[in-house]
């Protein structure tokens, strides 16, 4: 048997900007090359896109003839180009794909040259801004792969996609795509890696529509399997089987889960049979300080994260998401509900997808399902975000035949897409943000950070300031009012679930109106994370919640900020480079809102303490999308007599305070899981004990003031990485006792023995100075450095500040790590 071979296409290129002169730069992908591009005030992309310039780049990579047989079949995949990727092999353009998010697989066999070096060239396009709300990246950002095959006969790749038909008894269906007709024989591994089943088919011909006019012909075994004594998948219980498929001379294998998957009005949204209410963070491309680029180790840490932090489900804002992330959310156990796109084709941007979109989203839905199909994770697909076209004719027909076009393709999951029914009011009444001919005026961000000048925005640009200034309540009140009924419910029927964009004020009532509507919270605000998990836990048909935003993100930067002077120049616009809303920081610190929304899920019982930065310098912004900056720590030497603003989340019904032995406060006024106090603050002791409405102690916290010592840490979030992989370390002030030390601004310069630095930065969302230096200043005492290691032994990673603290940690390197 002569296996397919999938081998990395991710060494040995070269980048440099299109139609250009320069000399060409050595990289390996993935690679964001936006990322090695200028900020500035004159970045036409602006405050979406974190002030960096948009460019145009080339790459290029010459290699050998693969070794194989003459009649050998060679595909290229790239997960990920953004955007109007064209591939070219050896002078011959052999692919385009204006998209920027979904997987482009192309067969290069036929251009291939057995006697000299191969050339394969692929351009991307970023000139043309402003064309994303958000930093999206340029480039190659996500891995590439070949794909090789030393005979006619062969399974296509992505051809093996598995989907349970049920759990108890465990029965799943198999489907390979082969290159003809001829006998497929499936052969299923347990967990522990032993062949438990097997079963043969054959493949003959069948037809997969791509689009109304477009039918291909494929061949197709589909074989059902049933599993005695199966471990079902579960975010809780995360049992991966495996499944090889031989077709003629070739072998593929996928993973899969055992995971069946129901929807209806009686008991909401189950798995395997038991009911599941989402959990969910929203959260964008990028990773944090490594920019777009799509490292398989950065995904699962996000995934480990998040989970760690209570979530058990992920929302991919607002396009697909990454092949690494799917396995990671696979073998970690996090649920995943897909997006495609944030426009239709209602323009929210001048240069954005919406003037490609209507000619290409049956091929961008069929990528899409190609590349989740087999994934347990994946449990729902959403079709748009905010697309107020969601309330007009055209758009709610667009509605049903995307829906029913995902159901032809997959019928094992649902179908959503979130709705901001205070957007579709405004768009029903004629003061829409979004339109054409408002992105084609291509109003550009004021370039001062405070203006109070409404009227020139336009687009999100104008909401995200608007809401700040109406705050959260006026945003969930405005989608209440009785028109957003009628500009929402002809989109919701024709979807398996109505996703709802800040419209928590509208659940019981329409709940009430529409006895088989499912409600999922796309999008929503942190601080509605209790009053959802109440109402949730009495009611099925409220499916889950996705908070914006899981992890802080690069791009619309400031819109959750909540930032002091000594850290902003709130008139340097373009040193902004994080939007500064997210439970996880850029760094992957849970913030105080993470630790109140674990006790709101009722995830874990708290109670948790923290303190509002104890500050003189003023009052700090504040945005819709910051519940609160208070942090766990009573560690604020020299403001002794200054106001101390102090939060306890706790689920108990009594909060007492006490302060060095003394009780400085009492409430039983506990607020949605939180009970507020200000008292003057004093270096020493601070406790919250909580009890519940019979006097009865439910639980204690502490904090105490850190000493006067002063020690710099490196904390790896591993002892040990796969050779060449990205390791992780935090960069913490503490006392000799552990204790942090918040108050701590200094510059710590990082160096590495045996591997190389990625990424330096702290997790302010003001970062003038980016992530790519070898230098980073602290923010409330901390900072991350991202590490290469090398190939075997030990890698040594140091940092010194500019006080003389020092520490250094050895990562031990080994042969692989998932």
């Amino acid at each position: 048997m002569i296996k397919m071979k999938k081998i990395s296409f991710n060494d040995n290129w070269e980048y440099r900007h299109l139609h250009s002169e320069e000399n060409w730069t050595e990289i390996t992908l993935p690679h964001d090359a936006m990322f090695c591009e200028k900020r500035s005030a004159e970045s036409k992309g602006g405050r979406n896109v974190a002030w960096f310039e948009g460019r145009d780049y080339e790459y290029r990579k010459k290699f050998d003839t693969p070794d194989a047989v003459p009649r050998s079949h060679v595909f290229a995949e790239f997960e990920g180009v953004y955007h109007d990727a064209r591939i070219y092999m050896n002078n011959k353009q052999v692919e385009y794909r204006p998209y920027g998010y979904t997987q482009i697989i192309t067969e290069i066999g036929d251009y291939l040259s057995p006697y000299e070096k191969n050339e394969i060239r692929v351009e991307a396009v970023n000139s043309d801004q402003p064309n994303s709300r958000w930093y999206s990246g340029a480039g190659i950002y996500r891995p590439a792969w070949l794909y090789i095959s030393e005979g006619d006969d062969y399974i296509v790749p992505y051809g093996i996609k598995i989907r349970t038909i049920s759990h108890d008894p465990a029965r799943i269906e198999v489907s390979v795509v082969t290159s003809g007709e001829g006998e497929v024989s499936v052969s299923i591994f347990d967990p522990d890696g032993s062949e438990i089943v097997s079963g043969k088919t054959a493949s003959t011909h069948s037809y997969d529509e791509i689009s109304e006019n477009e039918v291909r012909k494929v061949n197709k075994a589909t074989t059902t399997i049933d599993i005695e004594n199966a471990q079902l998948w579960s975010a809780e219980n995360p049992v991966l089987y495996r499944a090889v498929a031989k077709f003629g001379d070739d072998e593929a294998e996928t993973t899969f889960g055992i995971r069946s998957l129901k929807w209806g009005s009686v008991s909401g949204l189950t798995v395997n049979g038991e009911r599941v209410i989402l959990r969910g963070a929203c959260i964008h491309s990028d990773n944090q300080l490594l920019g777009a680029a799509s490292y398989p180790e950065a995904e699962e840490r996000r995934v480990r994260l998040l989970k760690k932090a209570g979530y058990n489900a992920i929302r991919s804002a607002h396009n697909p998401c990454s092949s690494s992330l799917l396995e990671a959310c696979d073998r970690l156990g996090m649920y995943v509900l897909d997006e495609y796109a944030d426009m239709w084709y209602t323009h929210k941007l001048k240069y954005d997808y919406a003037g490609t979109m209507m000619n290409w989203w049956h091929q961008d839905l069929h990528d899409m399902v190609d590349k989740d199909y087999s994934h347990p994770s994946v449990i729902m697909y959403s079709i748009g975000n905010e697309v107020t076209e969601t309330c007009e004719e055209r758009g709610i027909e667009l509605v049903g035949e995307m829906t029913d076009f995902l159901h032809g393709l997959d019928l094992s999951r649902p179908v959503t897409c979130g709705v901001n029914i205070m957007l579709n009011i405004l768009d029903s009444m004629g003061k829409g943000i979004y339109s054409n001919e408002k992105a084609a005026e291509n109003i550009q961000p004021d370039s001062g950070q405070k203006s109070d000048a409404l009227k020139n925005l336009s687009g999100s640009e104008l909401f995200n300031r608007l809401a700040g200034r109406i705050g959260r309540r006026s945003i969930k009140a405005g989608a209440a009012i009785r028109l957003g009924d009628a500009v929402s419910r002809d989109a919701y029927e024709k979807l398996d679930i109505a996703g709802y964009n800040y419209g928590i004020d509208r659940y019981e009532k329409d709940l009430k109106k529409y006895p088989h509507r499912l409600i999922l919270g796309t999008e929503t605000f942190c601080s509605d994370a209790y009053r959802f998990w109440e109402m949730a836990k009495n009611e099925p048909r409220l499916v889950g919640d996705f908070v914006w935003a899981g992890m802080d993100y690069l791009g619309e930067t400031a819109i959750g900020a909540c930032e002091y002077p000594d850290y902003a120049d709130a008139e340097d616009a373009s040193g902004w480079i994080a939007a500064g809303s997210g439970r996880l920081d850029l760094t992957g610190q849970e913030t105080g809102e993470a630790l109140y929304t674990k006790v709101a899920l009722e995830q874990e019982r708290g109670p948790y303490l923290c303190v509002h930065p104890v500050y003189e310098t003023g009052e700090h912004t504040t945005s819709p999308w910051k519940m609160t900056d208070a942090m766990p720590s009573w560690s604020w030497k020299g403001c002794n007599d200054m106001k101390a603003r102090i939060e306890v989340y706790t689920r108990a019904d009594v909060v007492e305070l006490f302060l060095n032995g003394r009780r400085v406060g009492g409430t039983n006024h506990v607020r949605d899981g939180v009970a507020t106090f200000k008292v003057p603050y004093e270096d020493g002791w601070l406790q919250a004990v909580t009890y519940d409405r019979d006097g009865n102690e439910m639980g204690a916290v502490s904090l105490t003031t850190a000493g006067d010592e002063d020690v710099l840490h490196l904390i790896p979030e591993s002892d040990e990485a796969g050779a060449g992989k990205l390791a992780f370390l935090h960069i913490r002030y503490t006392d000799a006792d552990g204790i942090w030390k918040p108050m701590h601004y200094h510059a710590v310069h990082v160096s590495v023995d045996n591997g190389s630095l990625v990424a330096l930065g702290n997790a302010c969302p003001y970062n003038p100075n980016g992530f790519l230096e070898d230098t980073t200043s602290t923010y409330y005492g901390q900072a991350l450095a991202v590490v290469r290691v090398g190939d075997s032994g030990i890698t040594t990673v140091n940092a010194e500040d500019t006080e003389g603290q020092k520490d250094s940690y050895q990562i031990k390197i080994v042969d692989d790590q998932q």
